[in-house]
C-alpha cells in the first residue's frame, strides 16, 4: 500500500514538472485591431475578459468558454456565460475588477476606446478593440479572434457556416419584390422614434432579408419624424422588443402610425434587438427572422 502510494506521489510530481515546463503556445506577434492599433500577442491566451456581449458570444461558438474568466453584465448568452464573474455594465466596467482577474487579453469594444483602453494599456494588459460596421466585418472579427486565440480553423468554419446561410436567404429573396420596412429601436416618444440607417446591423439585415429601409438615408442612428414615417408609408414595421419600446397594440392606437399601411393591415412584428445589435453568430438567426416577417410568401409551411 506504502508502494502504490509512493507511485501515485511520484507520477503526481512529474506530471505537474511537465505541465511547469511546459512552454506558452506561441501567439500570432502583432496583430491590427479596429482601431488601427497594433498589439503584440506572444502566447495564445488563456484567462480572457470581454467587454461586449457580441464578442462573448464569438468566444463561446469557438468553443473558447473555458478560457473567458470576465465578461460584463450584458454578456447573457450563451448561458453558460451568466456563470463567469462580472466586471460591470458594457459601457461601464471597472477597471479594478479587470485587473483582479488578472487576464493576458481584454477583447474590447470601440466603446471603450480610448479611455479605457489607455487606462488598460498603462497597467501592462493587452487589448484588442473591436468595432464591426457590418456583416463582412462581423466576419472579420471572427477571423481575428481566431488567429488572437489559436482557434483559426473553427473560426473559419464558423464564418463559412454562417456565410451559407446568408446565402440562401438571399437566394430565396433576390427576385422578390423590396417592401417598405421600418425598424423601431424605441418608441418612447412616438412622434420622434428612434431607428437605424446606413452603417448599421439592422440597415444591412433589412437588405439581405429583401427589404427596403426607408430610414436608410437618416443615419445610422437617428430619431424619424412621425411626419417622415407617415410620407414613407412602410408596409412592414419591425420592433426591437428590449429597448423599452411599446406592444404592439400601442403601436395600433399611436396617432399617425395607424395611417400606415404596416399597421393597417396588422404587418408589424417584434424581435429579440440582442439578435439585430450583436456582432456575433446570432446576427443570421436575426436574418432569417426578419426575412421570414418581411416575406410571408416565401417562407410560410409547405411554401
Amino acid at each position: 500500500m506504502k508502494r502504490l502510494a509512493l507511485i501515485l506521489l511520484f507520477s503526481t510530481l512529474v506530471l505537474a514538472l511537465v505541465i511547469a515546463c511546459t512552454p506558452p503556445t506561441p501567439g500570432p506577434g502583432a496583430i491590427t485591431d479596429d482601431m488601427g492599433r497594433t498589439v503584440n500577442i506572444e502566447e495564445i491566451p488563456q484567462r480572457i475578459v470581454s467587454l461586449g456581449p457580441g464578442i462573448t458570444e464569438v468566444l463561446f461558438a469557438l468553443d473558447l468558454g473555458d478560457r473567458v474568466v470576465g465578461v460584463t453584465d450584458y454578456c447573457d448568452y450563451p448561458d453558460e456565460a451568466l456563470a463567469k464573474d462580472k466586471v460591470g455594465g458594457f459601457s461601464t466596467p471597472s477597471l479594478e475588477r479587470i485587473i483582479d482577474l488578472e487576464p493576458d487579453l481584454i477583447l474590447a469594444a470601440n466603446i471603450h476606446y480610448p479611455d479605457l483602453v489607455s487606462q488598460l494599456e498603462s497597467k501592462g494588459l493587452a487589448v484588442v478593440v473591436f468595432n464591426a460596421k457590418d456583416i463582412d466585418g462581423i466576419f472579420a472579427n471572427i477571423e481575428l479572434m481566431g488567429q488572437i486565440t489559436g482557434t483559426e480553423e473553427g473560426a473559419a468554419q464558423l464564418v463559412s457556416d454562417m456565410t451559407q446561410r446568408i446565402d440562401s436567404i438571399v437566394a430565396e429573396t433576390g427576385d422578390a419584390p423590396k417592401p417598405r420596412v421600418f425598424y423601431v429601436i424605441d418608441a418612447s416618444d412616438p412622434t420622434k422614434p428612434w431607428t437605424a440607417g446606413e452603417g448599421s446591423f439592422i440597415d444591412a439585415l433589412i437588405g439581405l432579408a429583401g427589404g427596403e429601409n426607408i430610414a436608410a438615408t437618416a443615419g445610422q442612428w437617428t430619431q424619424f419624424s412621425l411626419e417622415a414615417l407617415v410620407n414613407a408609408d412602410p408596409e412592414i414595421i419591425i420592433f426591437d422588443d428590449c429597448h423599452g419600446t411599446v406592444d404592439v397594440p400601442d403601436f395600433e392606437e399611436l396617432s399617425g402610425w395607424s395611417q400606415t399601411t404596416a399597421i393597417r393591415t396588422g404587418r408589424i412584428y417584434p424581435i429579440d434587438g440582442d439578435l439585430t445589435s450583436r456582432g456575433g453568430p446570432r446576427i443570421v438567426d436575426a436574418l432569417e427572422e426578419m426575412a421570414r416577417m418581411i416575406h410571408l410568401e416565401l417562407f410560410q409551411e409547405g411554401g
